[in-house]
């Protein structure tokens, strides 16, 4: 009788189990061999080697069936689509759905080709093994080679992926929709794509004793007949080498063109970029590949797409780097190893450091580092180091933790890793099927909270709240047991605060009243009451439906101890918390609380810092300073040289990838390093844990402008640009100034640039003119009515002469601070251009009475007029 598919699925399952287990265990042993100093001898090591072809042969034919299913099951379901496609098109469906299937039928349709590679790969690597063990194995390359292969078989992504991958991806599927979208189940447009999320791990199944007896006698089966296999007989020989394709003879032995690359000598590459804001080199990244390849591989900053690297809950903790090949048609021998240099500040349980790839297609994927700890060359520090199989743009970012935990059809009692407070119950019977169930924890600040109660007073009953789990599992998958989750609630504190008083005072009764007999003890200690379950408080479960936060009155949460709460689910939720009450609340308040508190949970407060540079203020710097390190940034910029005015700004409320945009406006324009022009809109993009800034360079734009000013005055204007609005702006191409005009400022910042005395140089040839007796009176009279008046007075005089305003601008920025020259250069501009048979005395006097300073006219009548008669006109 014919197995059930279920069953032949199972024993296929633990079959590839087996196999891989087996790879690792004698891989391991290969490894250590490699390590040692002195090697074995061949009998030894090719003791170590049998085991190792057989199981690669079997792996091989394993994952080549798995694939071929795989394969054929994706070309239909890509002619079905097209169908379905084209069915939408004929009812004038909305655009996004059909964009959505689009979309589909191109990541099916890749998945496709990258499978038929992957069988071509797998037969290659089976059909080498075979050859280049019998031509290595006498001196010990064998072993190596074997080695390799495993190691390809083991980590290729783009064959395998994970174990888990292998082992799942001819099943059902429920576990694909694992890898969908981080957004959610529906469909988004959105330019980040995290469809192939490859760094989730799941827990293989337990193999029983009996399995392990029984495939290790396989084993031994095979070793008595891996002599033959590793000397097979010319007839065999020849085959394969028609097998192997094209090859080279090299010192008598023949090679395929990719061994030619494995046998050449892997380094490490150091590659440094210009730092175009500091002006020096800085690290990019280190690469290990062949040295041919490292010289055709270039790399790149790409920070001002950041903003489209991160998603929800991630943190970028690196520069955003481009690496790619100078030649199109170079073949690289991935994997490759890359080692990328970061900082990440925070790090603690529920946060792990992942390194996020975008392909060319904008499609994200996600690789656990081999190590985050490094030392290449003088180079010692945090370095994400992963083996990759295709070029792309990489980025180190921190996100929440992902446990993965496979469901049997036994049931589950688990407790997370990231917290042990967490705990969940599945039942036995809970699903019909083993099902693979994704957890993430997001811990919630207690002072997050008070801020959210002191901001808003209808949020005053909240007490604390549980960490917002995030769950996720196959929506086929329905609960047929209720399922029993733990999660840690604090208590109110003041309520614990007010019971510890009481039982203080209990006791100190106790003790003053010793003469107190014993039914009377037993009755005060009798009285001291437990933390239960308060008649006062209320306990709400919210959970996220249909991306909307929605309260489930019908679930019942309890107290089981002090600070922890259960209650039972009957269906999948994607995402819930628990908020405990100290009274009653409207839903509506508490929906509105909870988005309040997860916006806060992705928000900082930040602080816009522009200060100039001491001995050139020309030169300026702009900062975007989280509020908490705001006291020290600013030490750290005096000691750089740089200082106010102006102060920082208020306090802004950014998100991981929000942009502030900054224009400068009135008398002060800037520009970049870069020498463009200083209309242009600055940005910069804010990221927690990496400190943002700009260097710019300042010029005046109307040097006869601010005349009634010592300084050049000017304004920067910021503006706040989402997350979501620079993703839209990059999907649809429109400039991000669009929103720009349709907002008001988040902050406006005031600049100025000090007037500095022009020097004008004249001819050494000059000559100078002797001044005529009227014209040395003149200049006297002029002179010491210069130094009488103030600057209110020489205000109301200007009103009164007929000088030209920009005459004045131009003689205050020849002497800005000697306000006496410039009365003078004035009164005598004005003394010049009058007619010369003017009675200049009497004008001046008049002009001086409606000033108001007729003292100085009865003074200069006495002290001048006599002098004035018998001159002649001038």
């Amino acid at each position: 009788m014919e197995m059930p598919l279920s069953d032949r699925t199972n024993a296929e399952h633990d079959d590839l189990t087996l196999i891989l287990t087996w790879i690792k265990q004698y891989n391991d042993n290969v490894k250590d061999v490699l390590e040692e100093s002195h090697p074995k001898n061949n009998q030894e090591i090719k003791e170590l080697i049998c085991p190792l072809v057989p199981l690669i042969r079997d792996l091989s034919k394993t994952l080549c069936a798995k694939l071929s299913g795989t394969t054929e099951t994706l070309r239909t379901t890509l002619h079905m689509l097209k169908e379905v496609q084209e069915k939408f098109r004929d009812l004038n469906a909305t655009n996004d759905y059909i964009n959505y299937l689009i979309v589909v039928n191109q990541i099916l349709g890749d998945t496709e080709r990258n499978l038929k590679q992957s069988e071509e790969h797998l037969k290659n690597i089976h059909v080498q093994s075979k050859y280049l063990v019998d031509e290595n194995h006498k001196s010990g390359a064998g072993v190596k080679i074997a080695y390799e292969g495993i190691d390809r078989i083991g980590n290729n992504e783009e064959i395998t992926g994970t174990i888990e991958s292998a082992e799942t991806r001819g099943n059902t599927s429920h576990e694909e929709e694992l890898a969908t979208n981080e957004q959610g189940d529906k469909p988004d447009n959105s330019i980040i794509s995290n469809s192939n999320n490859n760094e989730d791990e799941t827990n293989e199944p337990e193999m029983d004793k009996d399995s392990m007896t029984e495939e290790h006698g396989h084993l031994k089966n095979r070793n008595t007949s891996c002599e033959q296999e590793i000397n097979p007989q010319p007839e065999q020989k020849e085959n394969v080498l028609e097998l192997s394709g094209s090859v080279d003879t090299i010192n008598g032995t023949s090679h395929s063109d990719e061994r030619l690359l494995d046998l050449e000598a892997w380094t490490y590459k150091e590659y440094t970029l210009q730092d175009e804001e500091m002006g020096e080199e800085r690290l990019a990244c280190f690469i290990k590949a062949p040295s041919s390849i490292l010289q055709k591989l270039q790399c790149r900053f790409m920070d001002d797409i950041s903003s489209l690297v991160v998603s929800d809950s991630e943190e970028l903790v690196s520069n955003v780097l481009n690496i790619s090949s100078l030649d199109d048609h170079l073949k690289i021998p991935f994997p490759i190893s890359i080692s990328i240099p970061f900082n990440s500040h925070y790090r603690g349980s529920y946060k792990d450091v992942m390194v996020k790839i975008i392909d060319e297609k904008v499609q994200s994927s996600y690789l656990t580092p081999n190590s985050l700890e490094g030392h290449h060359g003088e180079y010692k520090g945090s370095f994400a180091e992963v083996k990759v199989y295709k070029l792309g743009t990489f980025s180190v970012v921190s996100c929440l933790k992902k446990e993965n935990v496979t469901v049997l059809k036994k049931g589950l009692s688990l407790k997370l890793s990231v917290d042990s407070r967490i705990s969940l119950n599945y039942p036995p019977g809970c699903f019909s099927s083993s099902v693979i169930v994704q957890f993430k924890v997001q811990p919630i600040d207690t002072s997050l909270i008070s801020v959210l109660k002191a901001k808003h007073d209808i949020y005053h009953p909240v007490v604390s709240s549980s960490p917002i789990i995030q769950v996720k599992q196959p929506s086929v998958q329905a609960f047929h047991k209720p399922v029993t989750v733990f999660l840690p609630c604090p208590p109110n504190p003041e309520k614990k605060k007010a019971g510890d008083d009481a039982e203080n005072k209990r006791a100190a009764s106790a003790a003053a009243s010793r003469t107190t007999g014993t039914h009377q003890i037993r009755a005060v200690s009798a009285s001291v009451r437990k933390h239960s379950d308060n008649p006062s408080e209320f306990m709400k479960l919210l959970a996220l439906k249909e991306d909307q936060w929605i309260v489930l009155d019908d679930i019942v949460v309890k107290n089981v101890q002090n600070g922890i709460v259960s209650f039972d689910v009957t269906e999948h939720i994607r995402r819930f918390i628990v908020v405990r009450l100290s009274s009653a609340m409207d839903n509506t308040h508490l929906i509105s609380f909870i988005q309040s508190l997860e916006y806060a949970i992705y928000s900082s407060m930040v602080n816009v810092v522009l200060y100039r540079k001491n001995d050139n203020f020309n030169k300026v710097i702009v900062k975007l300073v989280p509020s908490k390190e705001l006291n020290w940034e600013i030490s750290a910029l005096i000691e750089a040289g740089y200082n106010g005015p102006p102060e920082p700004s208020e306090a802004i409320a950014l998100q991981e990838g929000d942009q502030m945009h900054f224009r400068f406006c009135g008398n002060i324009a800037a520009s970049d390093n870069d020498g463009k022009e200083s209309g242009k809109t600055f940005k910069l993009t804010f990221h927690s844990q990496r400190m943002q800034k700009k260097y710019l360079d300042l010029r005046v734009v109307d040097e006869f402008g601010n005349y009634s000013s010592p300084h050049y005055k000017g304004t920067v204007v910021f503006y706040k640009i989402s997350r979501e609005e620079v993703i839209g702006s990059y999907n649809t191409g429109l400039s991000t100034d669009n929103y720009i005009q349709q907002r008001t400022p988040e902050c406006k910042l005031s600049v100025t640039l000090p007037k500095v005395e022009k020097h004008v140089s004249r001819p050494s040839s000059t000559k100078l003119l002797t001044l005529a007796p009227g014209d040395m009176l003149w200049d006297s009279v002029l002179k010491w009515v210069s130094q009488e008046l103030s600057e209110e007075d020489t205000s109301e005089l200007l009103l009164s002469l007929p000088i030209h305003r920009s005459t004045i601008q131009i003689v205050r920025l020849k002497s800005p601070d000697n306000l006496t020259a410039q009365i003078y250069e004035l009164l005598s501009l004005w003394k010049k251009r009058l007619p010369t048979s003017t009675d200049k005395f009497r004008l001046l006097a008049r002009h001086l009475h409606k000033s108001g300073r007729s003292d100085l006219v009865d003074e200069m009548k006495v002290k001048w007029e006599p002098n004035m008669r018998g001159l002649p006109a001038m």
